[in-house]
C-alpha cells in the first residue's frame, strides 16, 4: 500500500489540503499518515519576572489540538481510506522528515499559499524547506483564497 504523510497546521485553508491530499489517497489507494508538529515553545511567557513556564496552558493547548486532529481524522476515515494521526512537539521540518522516514512513505503532501519573496525571508516556508530536504517526492497542493 502507498503510504502519504500529511502535515496540518490548523490553519485556514486545512480544509483545502485535507480534501486535496484525500482525492490524491482515493486516486493512489494510499493510506494516510496524518501529523501535526506543535511548537516547543507552548507554555512559555515573558513577563515582568522573565520566561515563565505554565504546563497547564501547554496541556490545553496541546488536548485542543488533539481534538482537532482527531476531527480531521474522523473526516479521512469517512472516506473510506485508511488513515493513522499523531500529533509531535518540535522542529516541524524535523519531525515530518522523520516521521515519513519512519512510515516508509511515498508521499509528503503539502500546501503552498504561493507566497514567496519577503514572505520567505522573515517567516520561512515549511514547504519549502520539506521540498528541499526530502528524499520521497513532495506533492505540493495550491492553496488559494
Amino acid at each position: 500500500m502507498i503510504n502519504i504523510v500529511l502535515p496540518v497546521d490548523f490553519g485556514d485553508k486545512t480544509d483545502q489540503l485535507v480534501d486535496g491530499a484525500i482525492d490524491f489517497a482515493k486516486k493512489m489507494n494510499a493510506k494516510i499518515n496524518l501529523i501535526h508538529v506543535a511548537p516547543t515553545d507552548i507554555g512559555f511567557a515573558i513577563g515582568d519576572m522573565g520566561y515563565q513556564y505554565f504546563p497547564e496552558v501547554e496541556e490545553n493547548e496541546i488536548r485542543e489540538e488533539l481534538v482537532l486532529l482527531n476531527k480531521i481524522n474522523q473526516k479521512i476515515l469517512s472516506h473510506d481510506l485508511d488513515c493513522e494521526h499523531i500529533l509531535k512537539q518540535g522542529i516541524a521540518k524535523d519531525i515530518i522528515l522523520e516521521y515519513a522516514d519512519t512510515k516508509s512513505a511515498d508521499f509528503i503532501v503539502m500546501g503552498s499559499h504561493g507566497r514567496s519573496g519577503i514572505y520567505d525571508v522573515f517567516v520561512g516556508s515549511l514547504t519549502k524547506g520539506i521540498t528541499k530536504s526530502s528524499k520521497i517526492p513532495v506533492l505540493v497542493l495550491p492553496i488559494h483564497d
